[in-house]
Parts: structure tokens; sequence; C-alpha cells
């Protein structure tokens, strides 16, 4: 899990130190992480409007710009919509299991917990 964590600000720090601000996002580089990073996540968000308008949500100080801390809450959603993507395209059968999630495109990357699994779910 803590790879996953700096692959997160790596891949932040990757496409911020384009333009200006070495530690915010630009219109543009969000554009641009979106497309390479989060394909699959975020496809039906291609078009130029759909970016400007995710940047507009997650802009909590209206700089127009993206700060780790305003990033973060863009993955937090994406993670949780995955993870209900993955309960959604889950099989039914004992124990916890997960189908495919978002950025997995049914390739069948899903995965099963047996009881006492780590988690509990309260729905």
């Amino acid at each position: 899990m803590e790879k996953s964590l700096e692959n997160i600000i790596n891949v932040f720090h990757q496409y911020s130190v384009r333009v200006g601000n070495p530690d915010t996002l630009t219109k543009r580089e969000l554009r641009q992480l979106i497309n390479k990073e989060l394909p699959n996540f975020l496809k039906d968000q291609q078009c130029p409007a759909d970016v400007a308008k995710i940047l507009e949500d997650l802009d909590s100080n209206q700089d127009s710009q993206l700060s780790f801390e305003e990033f973060v809450v863009l993955i937090t959603r994406l993670t949780v919509a995955s993870h209900n993507k993955m309960h959604e395209n889950a099989g039914s059968g004992p124990g916890h299991s997960h189908g495919p999630g978002l950025g997995e495109s049914g390739h069948g990357h899903g995965h099963s917990h047996g009881p006492g699994h780590g988690h509990s779910h309260k729905h």
C-alpha cells in the first residue's frame, strides 16, 4: 500500500512540474494526467469541457489549479467509485467478492475474500 501512495505522489509531480507552479496541476496538466494515467476510469470525461468541470469541482480555493490536497479528492472519489463498481460486478457466492473495478475493463482482476477477510460492510 505504501508503494501505491508513493506512486500517486510521483504521478502528480510528474505532471505538476510541466507548467507554472511545480506543486499544482493546471487544467492542461490535469487533462494530460487523466488521458495518460486514468483513461479507463474517466473515459467519459475526455472532452475539454468535462476536464474543466472536474477542475472547477475540485478547486476548493478557486485558483484555477489543483493542489495535491485537491487532487487527492479526485483519487478518493475514483477509489470509492471503483470499489462500488467491483461490488456491482461481483458474482454471488460465499464470502466477500469483488468483480472488475472501473479501471479493469472487465479483465477479470476482481478478487474474493472468504470469511474474516479483514473488513466489513454495513449497508
